[in-house]
């Protein structure tokens, strides 16, 4: 499904609106090697100086396929978005498509000199609805419009495309105004708002409001589209709730030369996104409609309340907290935290019925965390992530650090046949190690010798594994979770005696939405923990 765009022929019409999945130069990267329907990859966008964002929760859905996102123009700056995009490997049959905002003209301009060298395209974002003093607040002045794309194409000799705001009374005139100043295409919309949504009498966005996304704002994507073609005629990227072959069909319609797909793509791994974009371009090639059953309409975001029962301290910043109720959660899957006011995060059940976690002081919210008093009230979401399954016949290596053991146990205890690899600094540090032993054959390493093995884990596993025969050895399956140094260590180890197709392996990276939609959570080969994950494959990782 050949597409012509901007002078170039491109391998498929679709691409992924800018902030969705694609927020990463390894899942672009990724998406450029395995999806070739998305012709246009759009980064996420790009500013002057990196900015960490609004705390999480940054995204919610107040209805199936209906998104509210508020996650603060989150990006490392240009200077370090431009060495990471200098990275990929650019298909001579791709497009990338940068988007970049800024605070003021100069600002725009700063990074455009920057990024142009390293993509095919600029998107202006003029659209954001949630960041105050950059985005919608621009794109709203048709006069300042037409003199930010004006002066960005006056230092760039690729294509400029502004991204346009549903939120303004004519958006045809803001058309008019981006081509007057050279606009080479446009796009539309960004996110419809801002507007907030409540949980449990409190506003779920740390933020407050954030931008609509999703079948929600379909009709006025479309309404949209239809008022730029009819203003103007330069190639139109659409977005905004799209999700099967006649919504496309309806937006070409309308005037769209490519498709923007992104709250579509809630809750699919890497694999179902390639899946879905393929059938979708056989349901455009013919007249099914198969790929909006592909759709995550079942994605559950809402959030249960919890009590803590206990709060038991283990160390000055290691916590197990014990709830009031039971949690659904399989082996290898996680759910969220969240406190209205300081926010969410992630967390392994250590145990699910009576729900338990445990926490390491790391920061501002794990550090509310250990010191909560029993009798408050949380609140959870979930489960999310992809339960494990362990081959039949296969005997488990659950190797764990820090607050890993709490995502191994549970694979361990449903499981059985399970060794469990704890290691720790001191024996201070280690906890639930009865429970442990109670359903495994339990080995424990401290860094000082102050319990079991003296030295790090991987060395006890390493002296455990020489001493197994092949047919034990080929019986195995790993499940690492820890520290990033321990996990590579570990599969290190255990790559010298066995396959990778044995390695399953979570590291603790930045998990933010939990539903595939923000990329912050991608690993180096592009995939995303919170939905290929959080047990990744060694195998695939091109072993």
């Amino acid at each position: 499904m050949k597409t012509e765009f901007l002078g170039k022929t491109l391998s498929g019409l679709f691409t992924i609106p800018s902030g969705i999945v694609t927020c990463s130069a390894p899942i672009i990267q990724r998406v450029f090697d395995s999806m070739p329907e998305v012709g246009v990859v759009t980064t996420k966008s790009i500013g002057p100086e990196p900015r960490l964002g609004y705390r999480e929760p940054v995204l919610t859905q107040y209805a199936p396929g209906c998104l509210l996102n508020a996650v603060g123009l989150t990006n490392p700056g240009a200077e370090r978005s431009a060495e990471l995009m200098s990275r990929l490997s650019i298909p001579a049959d791709r497009f990338l498509l940068m988007s970049i905002f800024g605070g003021s003209i100069e600002e725009f301009v700063e990074v455009a000199r920057i990024m142009a060298p390293h993509g095919d395209g600029l998107e202006l974002n003029l659209s954001c609805p949630h960041a105050r003093g950059y985005g919608m607040a621009m794109g709203q002045d048709p006069e300042l419009v037409q003199r930010i794309v004006s002066a960005v194409k006056a230092v760039v000799t690729i294509p400029v495309i502004p991204k346009l705001t549903p939120n303004v009374p004519n958006i045809g005139e803001i058309a008019i105004a981006a081509v007057a100043g050279g606009a080479d295409a446009i796009c539309a919309i960004n996110t419809v708002g801002p507007e907030s949504y409540s949980s449990h009498g409190h506003s779920v966005l740390s933020n407050g409001e954030g931008g609509k996304s999703g079948k929600g704002v379909l009709p006025i994507a479309l309404q949209c589209i239809r008022e730029i073609r009819a203003n103007v005629d330069c190639p139109i990227i659409a977005c905004g709730g799209i999700s099967s072959a006649e919504n496309v069909r309806a937006f070409q319609n309308a005037g769209a030369s490519v498709i923007g797909i992104g709250s579509a793509l809630i809750g699919m791994s890497s694999d179902e996104i390639a899946q879905y974009f393929n059938v979708l371009r056989d349901d455009l090639a013919g007249e099914s409609e198969n790929a909006e059953a592909l759709v995550r309409y079942d994605i559950d975001m809402s959030f249960e309340p919890v009590t803590l029962v206990e709060n038991k301290q283990i160390t000055d910043d290691i916590s197990v907290l014990s709830f009031d109720r039971k949690v659904n959660v399989c082996s290898g899957e996680f759910i969220f935290l969240w406190i209205p006011g300081l926010g969410e995060k992630p967390f392994s059940a250590l145990t699910d019925d009576p729900f338990s976690l445990v926490v390491v002081n790391l920061g501002v919210f794990t550090e509310a965390l250990i010191n909560l008093e029993p009798g408050t009230e949380a609140y959870v979401r979930g489960p999310h992530g992809t339960p494990v399954k362990p081959p039949d016949g296969g005997k488990i290596i659950a190797v764990a650090g820090g607050t890993g053991l709490a995502a191994v146990y549970q694979i361990a205890r449903d499981f059985g046949d399970a060794d469990i690899f704890v290691g720790a600094r001191t024996a201070q540090r280690l906890y639930f190690l009865d429970e442990c032993a109670a359903i495994s054959n339990l080995h424990i390493a401290t860094d000082d010798g102050s319990r079991g093995y003296h030295g790090v884990v991987t060395d006890l596993l390493s002296e455990s594994l020489k001493a197994m025969s092949g047919a034990e050895l080929d019986r195995l399956v790993f499940y690492n979770c820890g520290p990033e140094p321990m996990v590579h260590a570990a599969e290190e180890v255990e790559r010298k005696y066995c396959g990778a197709s044995q390695i399953y392996s979570a590291i603790d990276y930045l998990t933010k939405c939990g539903v595939g939609i923000c990329g912050a959570c991608d690993a180096p080969d592009g995939r995303r923990l919170c939905v290929d994950g959080p047990f990744l494959s060694a195998f695939t990782n091109g072993n």
